[in-house]
């Protein structure tokens, strides 16, 4: 069929003019051709095809010589490069006393820290070559280390098994003892309470070793429930019973005949088999006894029996007790628990040196492999490193407490087991064997030119949470880090969905490596001597290029999801079936997710559901639950055999769909659906306390709250611990006047026996009328104390911080935890600490760390509530604080930001999502929820979603994680750091085989060759740009300011546009009219030249609702002004160079395009350009369109765009190619003006020059609208930048005494200062050096 060509009164289609003037000739520059090896052997290949400029070219003659550039000083510190120096410990090394003891107060708080991960697990560990040797050694002296020698070992060995035998047995005698002295207790107990007895028999079988005895004690609590539900049947009669008492015997039976059923007697086997009968579940008793068969008493059975099949009763009512398939042998590897078979694959995998993918649920044990490889690294000698990757700070303060607290090691002078690196701070970077770190810190020590020596002892890299890989934001400093390594890695991540690829593509690296390894080994590196020589003993490891895929999808927990709203001031919590989230459509185009999975007792409500939709189903009975071929006459159901039902239903609803069946399947997943309620966002957010009393009162707490919006974190923290406090007073109230009422009361009758004279002859004695006249004396005390406490407590409601203070004041009579549990004591539902979970001393501790936050007297007054918040702009060790006392038990409500969801150590019982958010996608959510149900403290995991749309929630439970497929891996500043470090290495065969490994094997262009010609394109282009530019010579190698504008290689483009600035004198400029012996600057230069870099550096925009308030400001400017004329002249013009180069790059690159994709339809994918359609008169119109037309899209033809509109950078994105991989953000263009969707001009928030100005940062917060700790790590790192320019400028000119240098200078400082002055709005600490 083809399509007709319309025709209306007024042609649209027959144009008399051209809307867009087309220029008579599109630009077309040729490539100067750089001589290096890399470029040889990266594009050699390409270059024939292309236009190469002949050396007599003006614009090769007029290019720019600059001097050479070699960086031999560290920017941050001016001390030069050399071994020596590497070997530091605390910012440089520690001479100073006080530095001394801030080092050590530093251990010890991460090793404090670390307990509240793991408890007191230490190990010290030994090198087995404790030679130090290989290792500069600047006067070292080599401690002896603790243990003993390797010579008596085994003479040491059968000591330590004789003593551990005798210790057993001693211990096995003890808990003879102890069961003799409990048994008789615990089954009084579960006669008198059934949940207090069982828990006793609980932690009695978890501190149990001996397996009789555990089976002895199964056997006592099984007799004593049976007792009690036979007792609980004759009371209740024909009334419903309680099936709590059934459930605790079945988890007794499950224990029995899944863990010890070859110790069990055949005496115990028919005690079994006649409870069996009892309960009604005869298919079982006859399976385990066949004795049972005799008789018809099932009569006299009737009023015992829970009426309904064991497996329907073991899937509704003991889901979460199903056992596990977990393994009993212990593994020499492991310590403290017994690893699944999936955790010993990834223990041999270590041990045989190889890399591993890990895809697991959050909290099922993958990071222990991480400790286990450390411990190998630190065991086999002094010199190896490993290296742990954490996406965020806050994870690096985590695994660096659990390195302190896990292990000790005795190091040579000068060496440390644990070291870390991120852009704020740095401790033992290179002198560690442990470095704990983050992608960008990494990324810079792999392409610095000269610590090949320290990269080359790498043994393991660790990458947790590579999912990150797939983020839109430094994903492809991930992806440089995968390809540069040359040693063994472990990658570990929850949510991957296509790990197979990603497991294929690290293999064909691996690959690569094996090459490069197997051809730079013969020759001889140019490494410092002793570099060389720890590089030999490391080599001599055995080497392995395998990449080991290691899956496992199951969670220990299952989850349970409720949907929650607001319904006339009462909430309405539904349960959530995962199915609810499906429809009809849906699976038919995409199935029924993988990871979508169903508790047991969720599989048995499908199956009623889809019974109930139809009646004559083919297989109704053969999905029975008693009919299951996996359930049918099985007295223990496992979760394994749970999962294979579930799997089954499944299957069998997608087959309902495929047989016609759409109107049943799409009843099926209505009668599922719950009921929902939607309320205001001010609702909401009114009713937050209320909710959170409500899970307390539920009994699903500790729980995170998580959030999308900073202020509406700590506001709805401070909201709930506002609740508890204006509770509190209302039952201080009450309870005064209770008091009030009794004191009258006994007053009134003392009052009337005087005045009758009948003091006698009263019927209470005078010793006890004393007494109680005592008491109520006593209680109008407490009363009074109690008042003062209200009215401290109540005042937080205006300044938070009060509560703390006014508590911590009465512990110099008492303690703050003796003040908080009589507040606990008289008034339980006012706080949701738990006083038992830590001791006075702690608490302290924990608090002490808190003086260094901004807020403190906030964070101690909500924590003495059980409240936390946490969020990235909180301080660390506000956050620390939040999570060691979440951890401990003692927080029990955390509202957070995503951030928390990245890896940080905080499970919780619920997991509540309280706002949505464009943020709130498939991969958060699993993130996030990830968090519910503790093992070994939680039945299940509980998922809320407070007041989130059912349409959201339907899409969040059924999305799958996106694919990792690769960003785009190069930009210009990369190119340039690449040619740096082979042009200045000290290895240059190890740099450029670093250097080919980012370029030739990026994510993106696996098995894709036209994505790798595009990319090598790329990189010709950019060199073209560095070249022209003067930042490489035609030979590739580094010049001018080559060192700075890498150095700012995260500000691109902006590192570019302040070179152009200080190369065309622009500086030099605004600052010309200071004299010559004057060295200081005024203030306006100074603000002159922070508003040049806030243009460029500091951009925020602000939000359109401060814009239209048109208010007034007292402290601030807010809205941050333009460039001046010639600096914006100089932005235009570096615009105009990039674009022609790079429109140049775009020409070119289009013809890899798929022109039969490009010719279909975006949405319909139908084609409009095939032979089909040669009769369509529309077709014929809109191909015709070809002249200067062949680099854009066709659709972009009919608005009369053309090839040259690839030269305005503002264009590319709408009239681009879309096979070819490129998009306006791969152009380093900077945009002095930007605009929203409405066309509307977005204004600049000028928040780094007012803090110049005022130096307030609570102006900033409420003028600039920006949160406090938001805007102190916005304007610190503005700082660094500033610090950064300017020690850079020292190094690079020679005219030390240069206004510009000087200008710098002098205005760093004066940042610092108000950096420093900012934080006593707060806090009295110093930024750290």
């Amino acid at each position: 069929q083809s399509f007709p060509l319309r025709k209306t009164s007024k042609p649209f289609l027959n144009v008399d003019q051209i809307p867009f003037q087309e220029p008579k000739k599109i630009p077309n520059i040729g490539l100067i051709k750089v001589q290096s090896e890399l470029v040889d052997d990266y594009v050699g290949d390409v270059l024939k095809d292309l236009h190469i400029l002949h050396s007599d070219d003006p614009a090769i003659l007029s290019l720019v010589k600059r001097k050479a550039f070699d960086e031999r000083i560290h920017w941050h510190s001016r001390k030069p490069i050399q071994h020596d120096f590497l070997r530091c410990n605390f910012y440089g090394e520690p001479k100073d006393p006080r530095t001394i003891e801030k080092y050590q107060k530093l251990k010890e708080y991460f090793q404090f820290y670390g307990q509240t991960l793991e408890g007191k697990i230490s190990t010290t560990i030994t090198a087995q070559n404790d030679k130090s040797k290989g290792l500069p050694s600047a006067g070292m002296k080599s401690h002896a280390p603790q243990e003993c020698s390797f010579v008596s070992k085994t003479i040491w060995d059968r000591f330590a098994e004789h003593n551990k035998q005798g210790l057993k047995a001693k211990d096995g005698d003890k808990e003879l003892q102890r069961w003799t002295e409990i048994s008789s207790s615990i089954e009084e107990e579960i006669t008198k309470n059934l949940t207090s007895g069982i828990n006793m028999l609980d932690s009695f079988l978890k501190t149990c070793q001996n397996n009789s005895r555990k089976l002895t004690a199964e056997m006592v609590g099984l007799d004593a429930c049976f007792g009690v539900w036979i007792e609980h049947c004759r009371k209740q009669g024909e009334q419903s019973k309680d099936l709590t008492i059934v459930v605790q015997m079945m988890r007794r039976v499950h224990n029995i005949l899944g863990k010890y059923q070859e110790l069990l007697q055949t005496g115990e086997r028919q005690v079994i088999a006649k409870y069996f009968k009892y309960l009604g579940f005869k298919n079982l008793a006859c399976s385990l006894d066949p004795t049972q068969i005799k008789g018809d008493d099932s009569k006299k059975f009737t009023k015992f029996t829970v009426g309904m099949g064991a497996a329907r009763f073991q899937l509704q009512y003991m889901d979460h007790y199903l056992l596990r398939e977990e393994r009993n042998d212990p593994d020499p590897r492991v310590k403290h628990f017994i690893p699944d078979t999936w955790q010993r694959e990834l223990l041999d995998a270590v041990d045989n040196n190889e890399s591993a993918v890990i895809v697991a649920p959050t909290s099922s044990g993958k990071t222990y492999a991480s400790y286990y490889c450390m411990e190998k690294v630190l065991k086999e000698s002094n010199e190896g490193v490993i290296v742990y990757v954490a996406p965020t700070k806050a994870l690096v303060n985590q695994v660096v407490a659990t390195v302190y607290n896990r292990f000790t090691k005795a190091l040579p002078e000068g060496l440390v087991v644990c070291g870390s690196f991120t852009r704020d701070y740095r401790t033992d970077t290179l002198n560690c064997q442990i470095l704990v770190t983050v992608p960008q810190c990494l990324e810079i020590l792999l392409l610095s030119p000269h610590q090949q020596g320290w990269a080359n002892r790498i043994r393991y890299v660790i990458f947790d949470e590579v999912h990150c890989l797939g983020g839109e934001i430094g994903a492809e400093v991930w992806e440089h880090l995968l390809v540069m390594i040359r040693c063994p890695f472990l990658a570990l991540s929850a949510t991957i969905s296509n790990p197979e690829h990603l497991t294929e593509w690290l293999q064909s690296v691996k690959e690569y490596w094996q090459h490069v390894d197997g051809t730079i080994d013969n020759t001889a590196p140019t490494v410092p001597q002793q570099d060389a020589k720890t590089c030999k003993r490391l080599k001599e490891k055995k080497k392995s290029y395998k990449v080991r895929l290691v899956l496992y999808d199951k969670r220990y927990n299952d989850l349970e999801k409720f949907v929650c709203s607001v319904n006339k001031d009462t909430f309405s919590i539904e349960k959530y079936h995962p199915c609810a989230a499906l429809s009809v459509n849906h699976i038919q185009k995409y199935g029924i997710p993988s990871d979508l999975a169903f508790s047991p007792h969720e599989s048995l409500q499908l199956y009623d559901t889809m019974a109930k939709s139809w009646n004559e189903w083919p297989r109704l009975r053969e999905l029975d639950p008693e009919e299951f071929e996996s359930f049918k006459n099985k007295t223990v159901i496992t979760k394994n055999d749970a999962t294979k039902y579930q799997e089954e239903l499944k299957k069998e609803l997608k087959n309902w769909i495929k047989q016609g069946q759409v109107c049943k399947a799409n009843n099926v997943l209505k009668l599922l659906q719950p009921l929902h309620f939607y309320s205001s966002e001010k609702e909401k957010q009114e009713n937050f306390p209320l909710f959170v009393d409500k899970l307390r009162e539920m009994d699903k707490l500790p729980a995170l709250f998580f959030l999308f919006n900073i202020k509406t974190v700590e506001k709805l923290a401070e909201k709930a611990c506002d609740y508890l406090e204006d509770k509190q007073k209302n039952n201080e109230m009450k309870l005064s006047l209770m008091e009030e009422n009794k004191l009258a009361s006994k007053g009134k009758e003392v009052e009337d026996s005087t005045e009758c004279g009948q003091f006698g002859s009263t019927n209470i004695p005078v010793e006890e009328m004393t007494d109680d006249a005592g008491f109520c004396v006593k209680k109008k005390k407490t009363r009074k104390r109690q008042e003062s406490m209200s009215k401290e407590l109540g005042a937080a409601k205006e300044s938070p911080g009060k509560t703390y203070d006014n508590i911590h004041s009465k512990a110099k009579d008492g303690t703050l935890m003796g003040e908080l549990e009589k507040i606990a004591k008289i008034f339980p539902d006012c706080t949701y600490a738990n006083c038992k979970a830590l001791n006075e001393e702690t608490l302290q501790r924990v608090f002490k760390r808190a003086d260094v936050v901004r807020k403190s007297h906030i964070l101690k007054a909500l924590a003495m509530r059980g409240i936390g918040y946490h969020h990235a702009s909180l301080e660390p060790e506000g956050r620390q604080i939040v999570e060691m006392l979440f951890r401990m038990g003692f927080v029990k409500v955390v509202t957070a930001t995503g951030s928390l969801a990245l890896g940080i150590n905080m499970p919780c019982k619920s997991v509540v999502f309280t706002e949505d958010s464009v943020y709130l996608d498939a991969l958060n959510y699993r993130q996030m929820s990830g968090r519910a149900g503790r093992r070994g403290q939680d039945m299940t995991g509980s998922v809320y979603f407070y007041d989130i749309p059912l349409p959201k929630v339907e899409k969040l439970i059924r999305a799958n994680v996106p694919e990792l497929k690769g960003q785009f891996p190069l930009s210009v500043t990369l190119v340039l750091r690449l040619m740096l470090l082979t042009a200045k290495a000290d290895d240059k065969g190890d740099a450029k085989a670093k250097a080919l490994s980012v370029l030739k094997y990026s994510l993106l262009s696996f098995k894709k060759p036209k994505y790798m010609e595009m990319l090598k394109l790329y990189f010709l282009f950019s060199l073209q740009f560095l070249v022209q530019e003067g930042y490489l010579d035609k030979k590739g190698n580094p010049m001018g300011f080559a060192g700075l504008v890498s150095h700012l290689h995260y500000h691109e483009p902006a590192n570019y546009l302040i070179m152009t600035f200080l190369l065309k004198g622009l500086f030099h400029k605004l600052l010309q009219s200071q004299k010559k012996d004057q060295l200081q600057f005024s203030e306006a230069q100074m603000e002159s030249i922070v508003l040049v870099l806030a243009n460029i550096f500091g951009r925020r925009y602000l939000p359109p609702s401060i814009i239209k308030q048109n208010q007034s400001f007292q402290q601030s400017e807010v809205l941050l002004e333009n460039l001046p004329e010639d600096f914006a002249a100089a932005v235009n013009e570096y615009n105009n160079k990039i674009e022609e180069i790079f429109g140049c790059f775009l020409l070119t690159v289009s013809k890899m395009a798929d022109m039969e994709e490009e010719c279909r339809l975006p949405l319909s994918h139908l084609e409009f350009a095939g032979k089909m359609f040669n009769d369509s008169e529309l077709v014929t119109h809109l191909m015709s369109c070809k002249e200067n037309r062949t680099s854009v899209s066709p659709f972009a033809c009919l608005s009369g765009n053309t090839d040259h509109g690839l030269f305005h950078a503002e264009n590319v994105n709408s009239i681009m190619l879309r096979t070819i991989g490129v998009d306006a953000s791969n152009i380093p263009v900077f945009w002095l003006e930007k605009f929203d969707c409405r066309g509307k001009k977005k204004i600049l928030n000028a928040y780094a020059l007012d803090f110049y100005r005022h130096g307030s940062l609570k102006a900033i917060a409420e003028e600039n609208k920006i949160h406090e700790g938001e805007a102190f790590g916005m304007i610190k790192d503005f700082y660094l930048l500033i610090k950064s320019v300017s020690i850079s400028l020292m190094q690079l000119y020679e005219n030390k005494k240069d206004i510009v240098v000087l200008a710098f200078e002098q205005l760093s400082n004066n940042y610092c200062v108000k950096l420093e002055k900012s934080q006593d709005e707060f806090t009295n600490t110093d930024l750290p050096e």
